[in-house]
């Protein structure tokens, strides 16, 4: 094998642990954030939870999953930023063709146009919620786009005036472009995409609903994103 073959041996056993149905659906699962207990997987995928168990295994050592145990619970979470990034990447290559299929109940379609009203990317706002905030960030001269995503001396003012502290975690970029499957263009990720989201949860101006990623921005937020960024309500619902 050649220099230029060394990493083939390890790109088809990524493309291999990814390439099953009932680990796409957890690691797509697994984009909200936060920590699932394998029972809740398990109910997710819609598969015993012995057979969850074995596909969580392969996760795991293959380095896309970390987890822990408290008591007799065994919770999983996407390893970091990295790994998120490569499945909702993965997913904006799929969006057009899971698109095109309509959903076969009236629940299913609630729930996917609230996901792309407003959901969680990992840890940063996506959907249209993400793109407004994005769009508003860069319309004020707080964020330049036009050569990778950066933020000005004016957004590192505006986020220490909000009280959104900026706080760097290891080689984390401090503000990065993440396409977003639903919207096709790319949302604000990130150090600063992150403590964006987290303010957001944290004070209450947008708030988790269903099972699933999706969030909505409260009248408080509404409110808040208005006066700081100029949002107009009505786009946010």
């Amino acid at each position: 094998m050649t220099d230029k073959d060394a990493e083939a041996p390890g790109l088809a056993r990524l493309a291999g642990l990814i390439a099953d149905e009932t680990r796409a659906a957890c690691l797509l699962a697994l984009l909200d954030g936060r920590a699932w207990t394998a029972g809740e997987l398990a109910r997710h995928a819609g598969v015993a939870a012995s057979t969850l168990s074995e596909h969580l295994g392969k996760l795991v050592a293959g380095g896309l999953l970390a987890e822990e145990r408290q008591g007799r619970h065994r919770y999983v979470r996407l390893a970091d930023e990295r790994v998120a990034q490569l499945v909702e990447d993965l997913a904006a290559q799929v969006a057009p063709e899971a698109a095109a299929r309509r959903p076969r109940t009236l629940r299913a379609s609630s729930a996917g146009s609230a996901m792309a009203r407003g959901r969680t990317c990992y840890d940063h706002l996506a959907g249209r919620l993400g793109i407004t905030v994005t769009d508003a960030l860069t319309g004020r001269g707080l964020l330049r786009q036009d050569t990778g995503f950066a933020l000005t001396d004016a957004g590192l003012g505006w986020f220490e005036a909000a009280g959104i502290p900026l706080v760097p975690t290891g080689r984390r970029p401090l503000a990065r472009a993440c396409l977003d499957w639903t919207e096709r263009r790319p949302h604000l990720a990130g150090v600063a995409g992150a403590a964006l989201c987290r303010h957001a949860l944290d004070t209450g101006w947008c708030v988790r609903i269903g099972s699933e990623r999706a969030v909505k921005v409260t009248p408080s937020g509404e409110d808040a994103l208005s006066e700081l960024l100029g949002i107009d309500p009505a786009g946010l619902r």
